[in-house]
């Protein structure tokens, strides 16, 4: 048996326990099992961009994939995965896989900082942990999540959303923490580490040529980047509007640059998801030619 192995609490005999195997359903997976994680993660590309760019980039090797991902097994097969790092992911996962994964949550304690994932998943597992680790600091219960896969027709891209340049992270590091601050209700530089991990992240997609801006006056007006990357899809995040520029059209025509610059450089469907009660957000990405393809829940402490 590969990797450590979870040992089957008393509440799990029926679930947690695969009958033929009789042995624990839930296993830490590791480069071994790469070939079938993927083929589980390409059932759905769109909802599971995230997990299935972290895998792509680490090759599950554990020291680079920033957590650990628990597979649940039915009779010998990989049938559900759970991405356990700074977001707790389940993929695929079941009624008794969601137990299975609550079990190994509950036992080790809680290390992430969210539950993200497709909303019923995300919604049956916070069944399991709600007692030990709620009340949340931020539920975000429907989360639409959408795609477009050519660029939009009828709208002017922004020819001054340009690449922001590895020099500029001075210029676009307000932005990014006035985005994370708005969106999420505390600031990621009240983070433990003085948010040196946040800066990290947006640096590291900087270098990687996936952060656009359009700049005016020295400072960025709006900015969107290019997320998890995958062959099959890649998701647009940290969409921003500085709040004296909203309702002038600059996020359509911003996204709408992004749009191509993403068809072209990275993968034939662009997703994102965003908060149901955002009606301008909505409006915006119905109008650059974004369908709704399911749907997130988003649980933050």
């Amino acid at each position: 048996m590969h990797g450590s192995v979870l040992q089957p609490h008393p509440t799990l005999d029926r679930q947690g326990i695969d009958p033929v195997l009789t042995t624990p359903a839930v296993r830490l997976l590791d480069a071994r099992e790469l070939s079938a994680v993927l083929e589980l993660l390409a059932r759905d590309p769109v909802a599971n961009a995230f997990v299935t760019a972290r895998v792509l980039d680490s090759r599950l090797d554990p020291r680079r994939l920033g957590g650990e991902m628990w597979g649940w097994y039915h009779r010998g097969e990989l049938a559900a995965l759970c991405f356990a790092g700074a977001n707790l992911v389940p993929v695929g996962a079941g009624p008794a896989a969601l137990r299975a994964f609550a079990e190994r949550a509950l036992a080790q304690g809680r290390r992430c900082s969210s539950i993200v994932g497709p909303a019923e998943q995300v919604g049956g597992l916070w069944e399991h942990l709600e007692r030990s680790w709620g009340p949340p600091r931020l539920v975000r219960r429907t989360q639409p999540l959408m795609v477009v896969d050519s660029p939009p027709p009828g709208v002017a891209a922004d020819p001054r959303v340009r690449r922001v340049r590895r020099s500029e992270m001075d210029l676009v590091m307000p932005a990014c923490v006035a985005m994370f601050t708005e969106e999420v209700g505390v600031s990621p530089l009240s983070a433990v580490d003085g948010g040196l991990a946040y800066q990290s992240r947006v640096a590291e997609t900087v270098g990687e040529g996936r952060c656009f801006a359009r700049v005016e006056d020295g400072r960025v007006v709006f900015k969107a980047e290019i997320g998890a990357v995958t062959p099959s899809a890649c998701q647009l995040q940290g969409v921003w509007t500085a709040p004296d520029r909203r309702g002038r059209g600059l996020a359509t025509a911003g996204l709408a640059q992004v749009i191509r610059h993403a068809l072209d450089e990275a993968a034939p469907l662009v997703s994102l998801y965003v908060n149901d009660f955002n009606e301008p957000a909505l409006a915006t990405y119905r109008r650059l030619g974004f369908r709704e393809v399911g749907a997130l829940r988003s649980i933050m402490f």
